[in-house]
């Protein structure tokens, strides 16, 4: 079903001031028995669906929730081209946005699905900063991909008065360096193409033995392992944990 046929089929049209709600849902990292409760229930009860996919691929979020979409429920696809460019992402969440805007003034609500947590890294944040202002929304938090892969790799990140530093891979080799060499305890998403970068980073400050790689946490393909025995290549749904110094919690 369109979203174009649910707004025609409405029974029951609502009041014209009556404008629906949208639902930013955080599903957590891609095990699906690691939604909310939450999460799961709004996600059951939708009346229309949106999702980010790239490239025209298949959406991680949609896989993580299949098992509890309604059937038949209209669906609104963001597709977003993999390109280091903006302006063709803007494009694309402008263009779901406006027709996630289009269900909501019709007075039905949008689950808005979103990998790990909507507001960490979380591809939700872009569709709320173009409806927030005009429109309810309700953010579901959801288990993060840094608290999922510190779980299975049994590696504890920060305790007492710890500071935990996350960097996004893509920093420049420099920034990079001097933020890691500053940190206690250090998170780095999104790591992908830049492996070997991150990889001589690390080692060139002496703390290879002290880090850990871990790729697509939760799933059937997990793979976790000390940073000295990563593949050359990753994934992008892959990081590294690095912890200094004595464990404080012992």
């Amino acid at each position: 079903m369109t979203v174009g046929d649910a707004l025609g089929q409405a029974n029951s049209p609502l009041p014209p001031s009556r404008k629906g709600v949208l639902y930013g849902v955080g599903l957590g990292p891609g095990a699906p028995d690691l939604m909310t409760l939450r999460a799961a229930r709004l996600i059951a009860d939708a009346d229309v669906i949106a999702y980010p996919t790239l490239a025209g691929g298949e959406s991680f979020a949609r896989a993580i929730a299949a098992d509890v979409i309604p059937q038949g429920v209209p669906e609104i696809v963001m597709d977003v081209p993999m390109t280091v460019a903006r302006a063709p992402a803007q494009a694309s969440y402008d263009s779901g946005a406006a027709e996630i805007a289009k269900v909501l003034d019709s007075g039905q609500d949008v689950v808005c699905l979103c990998e790990g947590d909507p507001f960490f890294y979380g591809s939700f944040m872009y569709v709320f900063a173009r409806l927030s202002a005009r429109y309810d929304v309700e953010v579901v938090p959801g288990v993060t991909s840094i608290t999922a892969c510190a779980a299975r790799a049994s590696k504890p990140l920060a305790a007492r008065n710890e500071r935990l530093t996350v960097l996004p891979g893509p920093l420049p080799e420099d920034e990079l360096r001097n933020r890691i060499d500053g940190a206690e305890s250090v998170v780095v998403m999104k790591v992908g193409r830049h492996l070997p970068k991150i990889r001589a980073v690390i080692a060139a400050l002496g703390l290879t033995d002290q880090a850990v790689y871990v790729a697509r946490a939760t799933l059937e393909d997990e793979i976790v392992l000390p940073l000295a025995d990563a593949p050359e290549a990753a994934p992008y749904f892959s990081m590294i944990l690095l912890t200094k110094g004595a464990d404080p919690w012992l």
